[in-house]
């Protein structure tokens, strides 16, 4: 008798975790049938945009969106072409005044590099990222220490572990492993040298 309520137990358990996993399934699919919240940052965003596309032009941004998962921060995603008149502009023009480089780092994608840069601007109380995708063979971007000077020892890192390369920076240098290290640690395919250590 023991044995059939524990049966009957366990059974009632399935039949309910079932039910709610089939609920949350349905949940899902309705909530993507909806169309989702407008972003409170979003008339920031589309402000940055039509700033940026005025003064630098309509090709300077691959595309915009609000990154979600990231405080709906505004997010820009530059051509590499553009990618230091666009900060050049979100930093010097009066409106918009991005005074503040809070992170800089570097990706391996694997298919591309990325640089990810945050800027703040007090003026807007607003916070925008700025990335752009470099070729992984020859990740060349100019730097932005001439813009930020907090953008030196984040670009020599960047520099240091995945190989970016950032022109016109005015000291860049390995700055955690030695001059003679060879390969760059935060590349998805890097072997070390001496595995042993």
């Amino acid at each position: 008798a023991a044995k059939a309520k524990a049966a009957a137990a366990a059974k009632a358990k399935a039949a309910a975790a079932a039910a709610a996993k089939n609920r949350t399934a349905a949940q899902e699919s309705e909530e993507a049938d909806t169309p989702s919240e407008i972003s409170p940052n979003q008339s920031k965003l589309d402000q940055i945009v039509s700033a940026i596309e005025s003064h630098v032009g309509q090709g300077a941004l691959l595309e915009n969106y609000i990154n979600r998962l990231s405080k709906d921060v505004p997010t820009l995603v530059a051509n590499p072409d553009t990618y230091f008149s666009i900060a050049k502009f979100l930093r010097y023009d009066e409106q918009l005044d991005f005074s503040y480089l809070s992170e800089l780092h570097g990706t391996d994608f694997e298919s591309h590099m990325e640089i990810y840069v945050h800027l703040h601007s007090f003026k807007m109380n607003q916070s925008v990222a700025l990335k752009v995708k470099l070729d992984r063979d020859t990740p060349v971007i100019p730097s932005l220490v001439p813009l930020w000077s907090g953008a030196n020892w984040p670009e020599c890192e960047a520099y240091d572990l995945l190989g970016i390369n950032f022109y016109e920076h005015p000291d860049l240098k390995r700055i955690l492993l030695g001059e003679d290290w060879k390969g760059y640690p935060l590349r998805k395919d890097y072997e070390p040298y001496d595995v042993e250590v």
